[in-house]
């Protein structure tokens, strides 16, 4: 719990930077608060600490961490400009992700919604608000390219937060498992991503989200789009 309201001070921190133009602060802190949802269940199960309060105030952090906190920095970032298009399309995302979070709570267990072949449906709100920023990382990166052009950045926004609320299959990173025999290979890659993260931040973001992006064509071509829909 202690994690998860650490969290939550990110994301309302990285709110307030978004408002002050420090963008490149505020999507790191979301970034950092992205890390600790990724690990506070966790270590609540280890530590056998587990509860519904806990369930509950993850869940509310999630709506602040992943639908409210990205919408905002990228509206005070790019859209600021275009008033009510550029509010109207951060409010499509911010609805998306609370209707996303209420159709996983209904849940009785969250691996619920993981069916047995290891597929979400629709994309995960922490996996959205990082694709969502992605407009951000390539201005980060590579700042003397000409930022996309505001409409395009709304439509963007939208797209991701239907992306949500779909039915299109999002394999999850909860069925990742390894043979000891290739572990190693595995750890030598997780460092290559660490590495490249704390070198080139930017630049691997881009990449991550592109590869991302690749994992959510993949059931479209395939066809588990229409084999997992209710």
């Amino acid at each position: 719990n202690m994690m998860t309201i650490a969290a939550i001070c990110l994301g309302v921190t990285a709110i307030k930077y978004g408002f002050e133009s420090k963008f490149q602060s505020a999507v790191q802190l979301i970034l950092l608060a992205s890390v600790l949802d990724g690990l506070d269940g966790r270590v609540a199960r280890l530590l056998r600490s587990d509860s519904k309060m806990g369930a509950e105030l993850d869940s509310l952090a999630d709506v602040l961490n992943f639908g409210v906190a990205p919408p905002f920095v990228l509206y005070f970032w790019a859209l600021q400009d275009l008033q009510g298009i550029g509010w109207f399309s951060v409010q499509i995302f911010v609805v998306c992700c609370v209707v996303r979070l209420a159709r996983f709570n209904v849940t009785n267990k969250s691996d619920e919604e993981v069916n047995s072949s290891g597929y979400f449906v629709g994309v995960p709100a922490p996996a959205a608000a990082l694709l969502v920023m992605l407009p951000m990382y390539f201005s980060f990166a590579f700042e003397r390219v000409n930022l996309l052009p505001s409409l395009v950045i709304c439509g963007h926004l939208a797209l991701i937060g239907l992306l949500m609320i779909s039915n299109i299959p999002t394999w999850s990173f909860k069925v990742v498992t390894t043979s000891p025999k290739n572990s190693k290979y595995f750890l030598i890659g997780f460092a290559v991503i660490g590495a490249a993260v704390l070198n080139y931040v930017w630049i691997t973001l881009i990449g991550l989200c592109i590869g991302y992006i690749l994992l959510l064509i993949y059931p479209i071509i395939t066809g588990k789009v229409q084999r997992h829909r209710p």
